[in-house]
C-alpha cells in the first residue's frame, strides 16, 4: 500500500496556518492513531493549512507497540493551545550593531514605521532598543545648549558616512568634541571652539584657518566647496582631519551629531520575553513599557521576534482539529481560547463549545479511525502504510478484535479492507497487540489508574473517572488491592466522587471494576451488582463508552 503523494506547497503569497489534530488526554490508541491518520488526509486535501498530529500525554504500552510495528513517528507533546508570544511576535523586523551610525537606525524606524529598533553587540546578543522617545530627548535636549559627543563619541569615518561626504584630508579615529556652526566674523569674534571640537563651516577661508588654528579635530566643509590648498595644508600639519559635505551648514551639523553610536543612546535594560511565554502574561507589561513593545529572545540572548502593542489587538488563535472526543475536560488546555475547525469522533456530543458553525461528525462506530479510513476512501485515496497499520490497531483496540457491543457493520468492512490492503492477518496482529499492550509487569499502579483515565461530569456538575486497562488474562488479580490503594489516591487528589478502573480481559471477556469513592452509588447504577472488596465483576462487558460510563452517568 502506498500513499498518494499531492503537492502541499500553498499558491504564492498565501500564509499557511498550522492546524494541530489532537485526541484526548491521557491518549489510547484510537486518540493517536486518528489523529496520525486525519492529519494525513488533511494534508492532502487542504494545501492552504499545515495539519500536525500531537499528543496531550504519554502513549501508553500498546500504542507503543503498533508505533513500532508501523514505522509511524510519534505525534509531539503539545501542553496547551494557548496563545505564545511565538504565535504573534513579527520574525521579519531589523536589527542595528551597536556601533551602527543613530542616523541610520532613524532612517529603517522611519521607513518601517517602527517605534522600536533592538540592538546587538558583535556576537549578535540583544544589547538594549532604540526608540523613538530616546531619539526625541536627545535632540530636545540640543535644542537648547550645544551640541556634544561627549557622552556618545564616534568616529570620524561615521562622520563621513552620515553626511554622505568625502574625507580629503586626515585619519580615521575618535571624535568626542563639542559640533560647532562658524557663522561669525573670526577677526571680531572670541569663538569658543577648542581642541577636539568639530567645527562645520561655509566657504570662508579665514573662518577655516581659525578652527584649525583652535585645535578643532574636524572641520566640514559644507555645500560641496572645497577648502583651498592652504586649507589643507594647514590641517595636515595640525591633525586636523576635513570633511566635503554636499548639504548646508546647518544640516550638516545636525548631521555630525547623528553619526554617534546608536549603542551609546540604546535603552540597556528592553523589556525581553520568550517565545515560549503566554501573550496573556505578558500584554500588561508590554502596554505599561513606554514604547509599548518587547524583544523575544532566544537562550543565547539574540533577538528572533518582535511583538508590539498592536500585535496583541485581535490575534488569530491557535486552531486545533479535534478526533475522539468532545469533552473540554479531556481536550488540550486551552481548548477555549482556540479555534475549532473540526470535531470527528465516535462518542457522545461532549462539552466543547465553538465561537462559530463548524463541521462536527459524531458516528456510533466502534472507533474513531473508521471513520478516517471511510473519508480516505471516500476521496479515493490510500493512507500510507504506516498510518494504515496505526489505523487498523486502532480499530481492532476499541472494538477489543472486533468482540466488543460498540463494533458495527462498518469497522468489520474497514478492518476487512485494511487486511487485504496490507496484506497481513488482522486478528493475529491484534492478538500481539493486545499481548504487548496488557503487560503491565514494569507499570505502577499509579500509572495505570492514570494513563487511560477519561474525566465525566455529572448533571449535578461533580465528576467522575473511569479508566481501562486490558489484558490478556487475569494477569492482574495479585494486585487488586495495589490498584484500588492507588485508585483511592487518585480519587482524593483529584476532588472526583468517584474514580474507577476497568480491569478488562479480552480473552475472558469481562471485567472487574474497581471503584474508590461512591461506591453504593455505582453499585445502583450498574443494576445492582454488588461489591466484594470494592470491585464488581461485569462478566460479558468489555465496553467503557457503551456499557459502564452511560449507566454510571446517569445513575449517579
Amino acid at each position: 500500500m502506498c500513499g498518494v503523494s499531492i503537492d502541499q506547497t500553498p499558491p504564492s503569497g498565501q500564509t499557511r496556518r498550522r492546524i494541530y489534530v489532537t485526541g484526548h488526554r491521557n491518549p489510547d490508541l484510537d486518540s493517536i492513531a486518528a489523529a496520525i491518520g486525519y492529519a494525513e488526509l488533511k494534508s492532502r486535501l487542504d494545501d492552504s493549512s499545515e495539519y500536525v498530529p500531537i499528543r496531550l500525554g504519554d502513549t501508553n504500552a500498546q500504542t507503543n507497540w503498533v508505533l513500532e510495528q508501523s514505522g509511524a513517528r510519534k505525534p509531539d507533546f503539545l501542553s496547551h493551545v494557548m496563545l505564545r508570544v511565538s504565535d504573534v511576535m513579527r520574525t521579519d523586523f531589523p536589527t542595528a550593531g551597536d556601533d551602527d551610525p543613530v542616523r541610520t537606525v532613524g532612517i529603517t524606524m522611519a521607513h518601517q514605521d517602527l517605534d522600536i529598533v533592538p540592538i546587538t553587540d558583535d556576537s549578535g546578543r540583544l544589547v538594549g532598543v532604540m526608540t523613538e522617545r530616546v531619539l526625541a530627548h536627545r535632540y530636545i535636549r540640543e535644542s537648547r545648549s550645544t551640541s556634544s559627543l561627549a557622552d556618545t563619541p564616534t568616529t570620524v569615518a561615521k562622520i563621513v558616512e552620515v553626511l554622505g561626504g568625502r574625507l580629503l584630508c586626515g585619519d580615521d579615529g575618535t571624535v568626542d568634541g563639542r559640533v560647532w556652526v562658524h557663522s561669525i566674523d573670526p577677526a571680531t569674534s572670541d569663538s569658543k571652539i577648542a581642541p577636539g571640537d568639530v567645527v562645520v563651516c561655509g566657504n570662508r577661508l579665514e573662518a577655516q584657518l581659525q578652527a584649525i588654528e583652535l585645535g578643532a579635530r574636524v572641520l566640514v566643509v559644507s555645500n560641496d566647496v572645497a577648502p583651498e590648498r592652504t586649507v589643507i595644508e594647514r590641517a595636515s600639519e595640525h591633525n586636523c582631519a576635513i570633511i566635503l559635505s554636499p548639504i548646508d551648514s546647518y544640516v550638516s551639523s545636525r548631521m555630525v551629531t547623528l553619526a554617534a553610536p546608536c549603542g551609546a543612546l540604546a535603552d540597556t535594560e528592553p523589556l525581553t520575553v520568550d517565545p515560549d511565554d503566554l501573550v496573556k502574561e505578558i500584554a500588561e507589561q508590554i502596554k505599561d513599557v513606554h514604547y509599548r513593545a518587547a524583544v523575544a529572545i532566544d537562550r543565547r540572548g539574540q533577538p528572533v521576534g518582535l511583538i508590539t502593542r498592536s500585535d496583541l489587538v485581535s490575534p488569530a488563535p491557535r486552531r486545533v482539529l479535534l478526533v475522539d472526543h468532545a469533552e473540554q475536560g479531556q481536550s488540550v488546555p486551552g481548548v477555549e481560547q482556540a479555534e475549532i475547525v473540526e470535531i470527528l469522533d465516535h462518542h457522545h456530543i461532549g462539552s466543547i463549545e465553538t465561537h462559530v458553525p463548524v463541521t462536527a461528525t459524531f458516528d456510533p462506530v466502534g472507533s474513531t479511525a473508521t471513520l478516517v479510513v471511510e473519508r480516505f476512501r471516500q476521496n479515493g485515496m490510500e493512507p500510507t502504510r504506516e498510518s494504515a497499520v496505526m489505523l487498523l490497531g486502532a480499530i481492532l483496540s476499541d472494538t477489543v478484535l472486533l468482540n466488543s457491543p460498540t463494533k458495527t457493520d462498518r469497522d468489520a468492512v474497514v478492518v476487512d479492507y485494511l487486511e487485504r490492503a496490507l496484506g497481513i492477518d488482522a486478528i493475529e496482529f491484534g492478538h500481539r497487540m493486545f499481548q504487548a499492550g496488557s503487560d503491565a509487569t514494569d507499570v505502577t499502579a499509579r500509572e495505570i489508574v492514570r494513563r487511560d483515565a477519561k474525566e465525566y461530569t455529572l448533571g449535578s456538575g461533580e465528576k467522575i473517572s473511569i479508566a481501562q486497562i486490558e489484558t490478556v488474562g487475569r494477569v492482574l488479580t495479585g494486585r487488586i488491592e495495589e490498584l484500588r490503594e492507588a485508585l483511592d489516591e487518585y480519587r482524593g487528589s483529584s476532588d472526583y466522587r468517584l474514580a474507577a478502573l476497568m480491569v478488562t480481559d479480552i480473552l475472558g471477556q469481562g471485567t472487574e471494576l474497581l471503584v474508590a469513592g461512591d461506591l453504593a452509588g455505582c453499585e445502583r447504577a450498574l443494576d445492582g451488582k454488588a461489591a466484594e472488596n470494592g470491585t464488581i465483576s461485569l462478566p460479558g462487558v468489555m465496553s467503557r463508552k457503551k456499557q459502564v460510563a452511560p449507566k454510571l452517568l446517569s445513575g449517579l
